[in-house]
Formats: structure tokens, sequence, C-alpha cells
């Protein structure tokens, strides 16, 4: 019977690499020519049985270590690439055994990587058994039903046309005129029973509201400025008045769970909310005679900043529609608390995840309004207004919560608006991510991209953290 060939050229390049040899120290050492040793290494030339023994003894290889197959790490990338998100990415083994046999550290590095990945798949699979043993929804699809929301919000536009249809229609049988808070506590009160009692915070030190069944009684924590008041009792009343525009809405969203529901109904309930104070034909209205003055608009239909800025970014009604806004508010330390957008909002286009955007640069200037227009790689410009918004008052020694808002527009339409002035400034040149942008020598940059390597070299240092190619 003719002997197996052993082909094991990856394995004679590790040791001679692993001795700091050179192939011709080493082909000196095993009395064979340089080119031979090259040939064999490219695994072009087979391992002779007095070549396996001349390097065991010159050496001290393990013989088995070299006549073996690749061994444990083929059977490891085999289970690794039968997993089913893999399981369609490779025709057959051949390419696992080119890469156990040439590059067996980084195939130790992709089952490293797959076993943490099925830990943590192992952890989310417990977490979701236990969640459903106490009665719980479970996570649906290995991702949290919060991000599930958030992801098919941002991907849609945030005009719902049944809920403003419905919120119009009861908004017009309310008293109280201007007074949303009035009024809603005048139906709250005839039509359901409901009073509506603002406590203080030590009676009610944790929440905004709460409703009493058993009293019918609605419960508004004094922490909460008038506007916010107002929307609290809103979306209240919405919840009660508008839920079948809600739950049609919620349907077309096509959810994955209870829990994902849930939490959705809530978001649509503040929509409504939102479309109950500011009424969608008086406020598209006063929107385009004040230029888009998110601030004359607040005062005009008594609500926050924050509540004008994001009705601004739903009014998208066909034949009936603003400008198309996208919105994002994030928390001091960058976290992202919520984006949405007209038409959906422009992740790609626009990403929203740059350290450059006056969105960050609000929280050193409370209250103040900035105005400007950036320009990402791709050449597209968008106009984006920025400001702080204030949460509930604090008790002396708390810490205030103090989130910001931005809201933007493409820089093209930008200029009918009262904040169109920056487009006339030289724009500031940002980017979606940092991992996404090739901007070089951006001072801001906090990561590098995952598009280019990095140029690490020892005699230069560039302006930016991260220097790449």
């Amino acid at each position: 019977m003719a002997e197996r060939k052993i082909f094991a050229g990856p394995k004679v390049r590790r040791i001679r690499n692993a001795l700091s040899l050179t192939q011709t120290a080493m082909a000196e050492a095993l009395e064979i020519s340089p080119s031979y040793l090259n040939l064999i290494e490219r695994n072009q030339r087979p391992l002779t049985v007095q070549l396996l023994l001349k390097l065991a003894a010159v050496y001290r290889v393990d013989l088995e270590e070299l006549r073996g197959q690749t061994g444990g790490s083929l059977g490891q990338l085999k289970e690794v690439f039968a997993d089913p998100l893999l399981s369609g990415e490779l025709p057959g083994d051949q390419e696992l055994v080119e890469v156990a046999e040439a590059a067996p550290n980084a195939a130790s590095g992709m089952i490293k990587l797959y076993r943490a990945y099925s830990e943590q798949a192992a952890r989310l699979s417990d977490l979701t058994a236990l969640m459903a043993a106490e009665g719980h929804a479970p996570v649906a699809a290995g991702r949290l039903p919060l991000d599930e929301v958030r992801e098919t919000l941002e991907r849609r536009s945030a005009y719902f046309a049944r809920i403003e249809t419905a919120a119009e229609a009861f908004a017009a049988t309310l008293s109280g005129g201007l007074d949303l808070a009035a009024g809603l506590k005048d139906w709250l009160r005839a039509e359901r029973g409901i009073a509506v009692r603002v406590l203080p915070v030590h009676v009610m030190p944790d929440l905004r509201r709460r409703f009493d069944r058993h009293s019918m009684r609605l419960f508004i924590s004094e922490r909460l400025s008038q506007a916010d008041r107002a929307h609290e009792i809103a979306i209240e009343a919405a919840t009660l008045a508008l839920l079948p525009a809600i739950d049609a809405e919620l349907d077309d969203l096509s959810l994955s769970s209870a829990e994902a529901r849930r939490i959705a109904r809530f978001e649509l309930a503040r929509v409504a909310a939102l479309a109950l104070a500011m009424p969608y034909e008086a406020f598209l209205s006063a929107a385009k005679s004040t230029r888009y003055d998110i601030d004359i608009l607040r005062a005009r239909f008594g609500v926050s900043f924050g509540h004008a800025a994001a009705r601004l970014a739903m009014l998208q009604r066909p034949g009936a529609a603003a400008i198309p806004f996208f919105l994002i508010e994030i928390d001091t330390a960058g976290h992202r608390l919520r984006r949405v957008g007209a038409q959906g909002f422009p992740q790609a286009r626009f990403g929203g995840g740059c350290p450059k955007l006056n969105i960050h640069a609000a929280f050193l200037q409370p209250g103040q309004i900035l105005a400007e227009t950036v320009v990402m790689p791709d050449g597209a410009s968008f106009l984006t207004i920025a400001r702080t918004l204030e949460g509930p008052s604090v008790e002396f020694g708390e810490r205030i919560r103090r989130t910001a808002i931005l809201i933007g527009c493409d820089a093209a339409v930008g200029e009918g608006l009262v904040y169109g002035q920056a487009t006339a400034l030289d724009p500031v040149a940002v980017g979606p991510a940092c991992r996404l942008c090739e901007r070089r020598g951006c001072l801001s940059r906090a990561e590098p991209p995952v598009t280019r390597p990095l140029a690490l070299d020892e005699m230069v240092a560039g302006l930016s953290a991260f220097d790449f190619q």
C-alpha cells in the first residue's frame, strides 16, 4: 500500500517562524535547498520520511503533530459552520480544511467568537424561559421587544392616518377652547367619571401619572410642568377615547410578541396625545405661517419645545404635508432615546451618531437653540436645530434630568424656515458615525472606521485619535 503523502507546509512555516529562522537557515539545518523548503511551506511538495525524521531530530518536533489532520480545530470549525446562521456560506469543507491548516490562530479565534455567541444566546434563552415562568411574554427572535418597537417605528413614517383622523374628530368635541387640559378634564369627568388630581412629591415620589381604577381618579405629579401635565392627561384620554384607532395602527406594525405590542401601544398613545394637543390642520397652518418657528408654536399651543418639535415630524398627510422633518433625542451620556422621521428616520443618509452634531453642543448651552447646516461625506446636506429639554422638577440635592433634541431636514428645503439663515454659513463636515465615517484628521473621532485598516506608524501621529490607511 502506498504511503499517504503528508502536506504540512503551514505547520513547518509556523515552526520556523517560532524559532525566528530564515528559510535559508532552516534549509541548511535540514540539508535541503531553500527553494525546496519554500515549496514545502507552500504545500507544493510533501514531507518525506527522511525529512520528518530530520525535523524531529533537529527541532524536537512531534511527528504526530505533523502527520495528523487539522484535528480538533477542523471539527470545531465544522460545528461553527453547521449553525443555521452560517450553514449556507460554504459549498463544502475544503475551505475549512485550508483555514484550519493555513491559519490555525485565526481558526481558533473564530471558534472562540462562536462559543461566546453561543453562550450569550444560551443566556438569552434562559432569560426568556425565566420571564415566561414568571408570566411575562418571551423575548422574540433573540431581540428585546423594546428594540423591535424602536426599529419598527424608525423605519416607517411618523404619520398615523387613523390616529390623526380620530384625534381631530375627538378634539372638536372638547370644551375649554385652547386650554387642552381643561377640556380633557371635563371630558374625563363627564364621560368616564374620572377626576384629575395633582399630587405632591411626597405622596407620589416616583411616578408621573397613575390611574386608580377603584377611586376613578387620575393622579398627576406636581413635578411636571403645565405642558407636561396636559400631555399626561391627553395620553390617558387618548388611551380611552382613541383605542380603536390606536389598535388599528398597532396591527399594521406586525410586531412579533404581546410585550412588543404593549410597548408600541404606549408609544402610539403618546402620538395620539400630541395629535390632540396640536390638531393637524391648525398646527400645519400655524407652522407654515410662522416659518416653522418651534418656540412660537409651543407658546401658541401651550406645549413644550419637545412636543412641538415631535409634532412637526408627524405632519405628512397626503395632500397636506409639511416639510419632512426627522428627530433624535439623546441624554447627556449620548444614549439614543428616540429617533423618528416624517418619512422614516434617514439612517443611511444621516446616521445621527456623529459627535460633531450640534445636539451634543446643546448641553453646553442649556435652553439655547442651535441651528447649523451639516454636510455628509457623500455630499448630502441637512439643516439641524438642536436644544436641550428639561425633565421634571427636582427636590434640592437631586440631579436634574436633561436631554437634548435635534430636529432636521434636507438643507435644500430648510431655507424657507426661520432657521434658514444657518444655511448661508459654512456647513459642518460630519459623518453617519465614527465606525462608518472615513473623514481623515477628524478631531472628534472616537472610534476607527471599520472600512479601513489602522495606520500604525511609530514615526507619525495624526490629528485624529485613530489614524487609518
